[in-house]
């Protein structure tokens, strides 16, 4: 069976008419009648009735119409998708953020790729810090990063999308719990929770070079992978943290966040692989760019 005969057997049942479905085809109706005489023939069924006023589906045909147009409708949708994935419109996007950029920028970005971007679907890997997403990025099992510069990977492109203010997180029966501010000088005494040494978090070290400055080194108490795991130990009373701003977006029970008077702040970079020329990431960086989501020009890696 040939699949045209399916378009022009789906074409006279939908018109009842030989003259009119070959005028639809756009090609002769002596053609359109044999083809059809053909289909008949392989299939051992008459598909439709035949008079000189009217041409009818039989039993069989009504039968055969429905499962041709199941198939022609599935090819259609085939050959389609084929096309949104050729030219970027269609696929999986693999996105890696660390804990925090997944309480602000993850919903938004999210947001942006559903409405620009309706046939593709985010694979989101989140508590990765900057030195697990440039792996990621290299070793191509992430198509693009939500990371905090510097970017020491060579190949890896980025640019910023947001600069964030860090704030301290405190037990909420914490002596600075109903403070308005907060110096670093203040932080001098307590017990940090922070992430992992051997992590490299650029929030760590954007926290350790700011109580360096107030004259001090932080105690760090305990130490965790995640952000979430950070806020449930202040949550317990068991130190503080300081972390970016977003934290705000995802109020945790138990916790007060305080606003730094010394401006300590961090910047998130969205971050891809140089030599990655996939539709896919064509789009997003474009979609981004529409947006306006971008702060800056695109920096190489370095």
């Amino acid at each position: 069976m040939e699949f045209r005969h399916l378009r022009y057997f789906a074409a006279v049942a939908e018109t009842r008419h030989f003259g009119k479905a070959a005028e639809r085809l756009h090609m002769a109706q002596p053609p359109l009648s044999q083809a059809i005489r053909r289909l008949e023939t392989e299939l051992g069924v008459e598909l439709f009735s035949r008079t000189t006023r009217q041409v009818a589906l039989t039993g069989a045909g009504e039968v055969f119409r429905t499962d041709a147009e199941r198939i022609l409708k599935a090819v259609d949708e085939a050959v389609a998708r084929v096309a949104r994935f050729a030219s970027g419109a269609e696929g999986v996007l693999r996105i890696g953020l660390t804990g925090s950029a997944s309480y602000r920028q993850l919903p938004a970005l999210a947001r942006l790729v559903k409405r620009e971007m309706p046939h593709v679907m985010l694979e989101v890997h989140t508590e990765m810090l900057t030195p697990a997403q440039e792996a990621g990025l290299i070793e191509r099992r992430l198509d693009v990063g939500v990371l905090r510069p510097p970017v020491r990977q060579e190949g890896i492109a980025h640019r910023a999308v947001a600069t964030e203010a860090l704030v301290v997180a405190v037990p909420e029966q914490h002596r600075l719990a109903e403070a308005d501010t907060v110096r670093v000088e203040q932080l001098r005494h307590e017990d940090f929770v922070m992430y992992g040494a051997a992590l490299g978090s650029v929030v760590n070290d954007t926290v350790v070079r700011g109580c360096l400055a107030a004259g001090f080194y932080p105690r760090p108490a305990y130490e965790v992978t995640e952000t979430s795991a950070a806020l449930a130990l202040v949550a317990a009373g068991l130190g503080i943290a300081v972390l970016p701003d977003s934290i705000r977006s995802a109020p945790r029970e138990g916790v007060r966040c305080k606003t730094i008077e010394d401006a300590l702040s961090v910047r998130l970079d969205l971050a891809w692989r140089e030599d990655d020329d996939s539709p896919l990431l064509r789009n997003l960086l474009t979609v981004l760019e529409r947006n306006h989501l971008f702060l800056d020009e695109v920096a190489a890696g370095h």
